[in-house]
């Protein structure tokens, strides 16, 4: 199925353009987490999440009020449902009973507060040991993930390729941390789980246009790296928007109708798409031709010798 017929869009021409509004949002999202920081959920803070449900709705500041600044309170899905989330963190030890302590104390402090006939639908606890050992291996996850993608896409590319391939997924997952600061998301394992989608999803789009390259090479062997990156692009446009369109039809329906715990890794997912199918475009093929300026390709045959015109005899 083909979108697009016979494309010639000039994608390398606004390679600086999009550079340019990638470093901005980047940069914007990069001030945000200095200011205000990541929001961190509890599998990596540690501490304690009761879900409650009223009988009616409830007074969100007066229950904010009454567990102080150490707590967050929000809203549980649907309003209407008159459910809540408590977030508190950890302060005593992870040895039997004080690992619930936290989340009694919650329910207790809510009693006694009389605000309204409740039930508690829901607890979550994890301690400030686990969630530090979680906070490492999702970050050793992540680079393991990134120099395996380079390792890789050299061996079969080459050198200027990776380079290229790494920092577009790199900017993807910026641009995801970006906006899940932006729209202060918990940082949870979900999240996690769907930054290293989005970094197999952006790499298997740069792969795809890495290979038509390659077979540009032998056909187009006069032309500049240029001409045979933006004629790849072109090709394989209309796959990269069937594809990007479809996965992003269901990652839409996951944040419309996942429920709660899923939110946040739908909407890292639908960030990641969208960052990742700009990425593959404008970026990570124009960073493989900065990357590679004016040396010889790997596997690209070599350029046909000019011709010279014999010289003619002198006559004896």
């Amino acid at each position: 199925m083909k979108i697009f017929t016979n494309p010639n869009y000039d994608f390398v021409r606004w390679r600086w353009h999009a550079i340019a509004l990638s470093l901005v949002v980047i940069l914007a999202g990069a001030y945000l987490i200095a200011t205000r920081g990541l929001q961190k959920g509890v599998d990596f803070e540690g501490g304690s999440i009761v879900i409650v449900k009223f009988d009616q709705t409830p007074n969100i500041p007066a229950i904010r009020n009454l567990f102080g600044g150490d707590a967050v309170v929000l809203e549980y899905g649907p309003r209407a449902n008159n459910e809540i989330l408590i977030r508190v963190k950890r302060t005593g030890s992870e040895i039997g009973a004080d690992l619930s302590r936290e989340a009694d104390k919650v329910v207790t402090t809510l009693q006694q507060a009389n605000l309204g006939t409740f039930k508690v639908i829901g607890t979550e606890i994890v301690g400030p040991v686990v969630g530090e050992q979680l906070r490492k291996q999702g970050l050793l996850a992540t680079v393991l993930a990134m120099a395996g993608i380079l390792a890789y896409i050299a061996l079969r590319f080459q050198f200027s390729f990776a380079v290229g391939a790494v920092v577009a997924t790199l900017h993807d997952l910026l641009i995801c941390l970006a906006f899940l600061a932006v729209f202060r998301y918990d940082i949870t394992l979900n999240v996690v789980a769907g930054l290293l989608t989005i970094t197999g999803y952006s790499v298997n789009d740069t792969i795809v246009v890495f290979d038509r390259v390659r077979e540009n090479m032998r056909s187009m062997r006069r032309d500049n790296l240029t001409t045979i990156v933006n004629t790849a692009v072109n090709q394989t446009l209309s796959r990269t928007v069937i594809t990007a369109g479809t996965t992003l039809l269901s990652v839409i329906a996951l944040y419309l109708f996942g429920g709660e715990v899923l939110k946040g890794f739908a909407f890292t997912m639908l960030v990641g798409i969208i960052s990742g199918t700009y990425s593959t475009v404008f970026i990570a093929a124009s960073l493989a031709i900065m990357f590679q300026g004016r040396k010889p390709l790997k596997g690209q045959p070599a350029a046909a010798p000019t011709a010279t015109r014999p010289g003619r005899r002198r006559a004896s």
